[in-house]
């Protein structure tokens, strides 16, 4: 399989990324549902599956920036036959995907309270504690972390994570069931084979 995206399927880069963010997202959602109905507040695991989400959430944000780079220095294989309409809302909800890809990781890092520590290796510091958020919000918009914490954490949570990123994902597979089982097309073909 080539590295590079071809005329008839993505390269296993692309395909690496596709499915290493569907797994981090996954994991995240997994961890953060399973902290909220199945462990104790303050308990360590409540704190192990914090942290299991804080760095697939910090992993994300790192896949999603190779995503775009990738996708910029490489061709997208040759779109299956559609009309108009259909590659139009192909378009709009992958730039949908991808931007929620961007804004919950950041939402995520910047409405966060403790560090993040990092699949148990190093740890990330709170954005309260960095020097862009004394700058930018402290001192330029005369902010604490209290005052800025909820706002940031209800698109994140409420607004991102509860709804958009569901609705954006379920789809996403919708999509590729309706082009795999209705269309019969090659669509989920270019992302799954392991042959161009």
């Amino acid at each position: 399989m080539p590295l590079k995206n071809t005329v008839e399927a993505y390269g296993s880069v692309a395909k690496f990324l596709h499915w290493i963010t569907a797994l981090l997202f996954l994991v995240s959602y997994c961890s953060v549902y399973f902290r909220q109905w199945f462990t104790e507040l303050g308990s360590d695991l409540n704190w192990t599956a914090l942290q299991i989400h804080l760095s697939c959430g910090v992993s994300l944000g790192v896949i999603v920036f190779l995503r775009i780079y990738w996708r910029i220095i490489n061709r997208n294989p040759d779109p299956e036959p559609g009309g108009y309409w259909e590659h139009r809302a192909a378009a709009i909800g992958h730039y949908s995907l991808y931007a929620v890809m961007i804004l919950l990781p950041v939402t995520g890092y910047m409405g966060t309270g403790v560090q993040t520590e990092f699949f148990a290796m190093f740890d990330i510091p709170r954005f309260a504690d960095t020097r862009i958020f004394q700058v930018l919000i402290e001192q330029n918009l005369g902010m604490t972390f209290e005052a800025f914490e909820p706002p940031v954490d209800f698109i994140h949570k409420e607004i991102l994570g509860a709804w958009v990123a569901w609705i954006l994902i379920s789809g996403h597979v919708a999509a590729a069931m309706y082009h795999h089982l209705v269309k019969k097309d090659n669509t989920v073909y270019k992302m799954t084979s392991s042959s161009s």
